[in-house]
């Protein structure tokens, strides 16, 4: 059950950072508006957490070696920790100018998968700067991208 949980835990938390940091960039690099960013992080906290869930749930059942319990502990964990580390990423949006909310948005979120890969990195006994450049170089590249993304979409479709 204990590691049904670390599953969903450590799921929902990179998918909560890299998918909502993405979208956040991609959003405010497109469209330059709080309220796009903030309908964006919302979606990503309630639809995203959802599927990741069910991903994780048929995921689980698909291997044929958990019981139903475990496989009901990973999605619940998954859902809960996806949405709240979503969530989470609303406050500086709220509370700070839009450009410094999304620099401190970027902080924050490889702070804490620096911090998960570290405890990953110690739990398989292997050497930490190698599992946390890996997470943190995929979430970075996803961050460019999805700016990048954002920076074409406005310049082909804004007003």
């Amino acid at each position: 059950m204990r590691n049904s949980i670390r599953v969903g835990f450590s799921f929902g938390v990179t998918s909560g950072i890299i998918t909502t940091l993405g979208l956040m960039i991609g959003l405010n690099s497109g469209t330059h508006s709080r309220l796009a960013v903030i309908g964006g992080i919302l979606t990503i906290a309630i639809a995203d957490a959802f599927s990741d869930a069910l991903g994780i749930h048929i995921s689980e059942e698909s291997k044929n070696q958990h019981t139903s319990k475990q496989v009901w502990a990973a999605t619940i964990s998954t859902f809960i920790t996806k949405f709240i580390f979503a969530s989470f990423f609303i406050l500086p949006i709220l509370f700070l100018e839009l450009s410094l909310a999304i620099k401190v948005s970027v902080a924050w979120g490889l702070l804490i998968l620096s911090f998960l890969s570290y405890k990953i990195s110690q739990a398989q006994g292997i050497k930490p700067w190698k599992v946390i450049g890996e997470h943190l170089l995929i979430a970075i590249l996803v961050m460019v991208i999805t700016h990048n993304v954002g920076d074409f979409i406005s310049s082909r479709f804004g007003h």
